[in-house]
């Protein structure tokens, strides 16, 4: 871990930060998103009157997965579990994104968005994970049982100003944790770590008033460069983000739950591409899509929008099906998967 770091989890309030004030985190920006004049209406219709297609008629594909295939599976290995959990395989390890293993995204699991498929395979059936990397709390990203699940079996999580607090709060080793605020890093091996600003929201609870820092990361291994987006609005970051730590050869951005009416804290379709080009990606991996049914619209509409946006603009995307492995350093032409599951 490099001196800009803190290096162990710290207790409420966070004075050193600039992100943290009037009792909570802010966006350099207040960013657009539901007024509390709006919220009943959209309330009532996500309850009551969502249009059908926002759930897929049967599950989508999901590649069969083994420990076996991922310990023989190359330097830079890639495999997306589902939403925003993805696997990488990088300086001879294994690390997870936004880990989430539970069937709803919710604090209960009798209510809330239930996954539309199964994880490509079980937690206990993980390979030794070297870190956890953790964008933000909310449930479809900070799944409380996977992290206990994964602590064992996980040396390190790297995680915001306060979602630190939180794992250890529900019983990973502090020693483990190291929670960052932006533009802070950490070094672990030959992995290089960046906590770059996004543009979103905090709280696990209703009318929470951001009591964790959200964060976009920067990956780097001594043969690939990626960012992880985690949840985020459009913004100028994007460019600054791409000026400092850019071209990245993998953009693992957003494209999903998305609204005009929240534009603010989720990009529309074209704003994931643009975010892509500030960043001076070179491929893009749009995640946060083909597992929740979190938004009005049709759950094809964010792989059929971007995949769209980005063959117009000569931009190369990766698709894989869950449980599919590809390797970065020489990626096979991926398919419109989710076309198998919307007939």
């Amino acid at each position: 871990m490099t001196a800009t770091a803190l290096s162990a989890c710290r207790s409420l309030p966070y004075p050193d930060s600039p992100q943290y004030r009037d009792g909570g985190f802010r966006n350099p920006v207040e960013p657009k998103t539901v007024g509390w004049r709006e919220m009943p209406a959209m309330l009532w219709r996500f309850l009551f009157d969502k249009p059908a297609d926002t759930v897929p008629s049967t599950a989508p594909p999901v590649s069969a997965l083994t420990q076996a295939q991922l310990l023989a599976a190359p330097e830079g290995t890639l495999v997306r579990f589902g939403h925003s959990t993805v696997l990488l395989k990088l300086d001879g390890a294994f690390w997870l994104t936004d880990p989430v293993f539970s069937e709803r995204a919710s604090p209960v699991q009798w209510a809330g968005p239930k996954r539309f498929h199964a994880p490509p395979m079980r937690i206990e059936e993980l390979p030794p994970i070297k870190g956890v990397i953790l964008s933000h709390d909310h449930y479809d990203h900070l799944d409380k049982a996977a992290v206990l699940a994964l602590a064992d079996k996980t040396e390190h999580f790297l995680a915001p100003l306060g979602v630190g607090d939180l794992l250890v709060e529900w019983g990973v080793d502090a020693a483990k944790v190291k929670q960052l605020d932006w533009w802070q890093s950490a070094e672990i091996g030959n992995m290089h770590f960046v906590a770059t600003p996004s543009q979103h929201f905090s709280g696990r609870a209703m009318f929470a008033d951001n009591p964790t820092l959200w964060t976009s990361w920067v990956i780097r291994s001594p043969s690939l460069n990626l960012y992880f987006s985690g949840d985020t609005g459009y913004f100028d970051g994007f460019k600054a983000i791409g000026e400092k730590y850019g071209p990245f050869d993998l953009t693992l951005l957003e494209c999903g739950a998305y609204n005009p009416q929240w534009a603010g804290v989720h990009m529309l379709p074209e704003q994931t591409l643009q975010a892509h080009l500030d960043l001076r990606g070179r491929r893009l991996l749009p995640i946060h899509n083909g597992t929740f049914d979190l938004a009005m619209h049709a759950w094809t509409d964010p792989m059929e929008r971007i995949t769209a946006l980005a063959q117009a603009a000569d931009v190369a995307t990766l698709t894989p099906v869950m449980g599919q492995t590809v390797d970065l350093h020489a990626p096979p032409p991926t398919a419109a998967w989710w076309r198998t599951a919307s007939r």
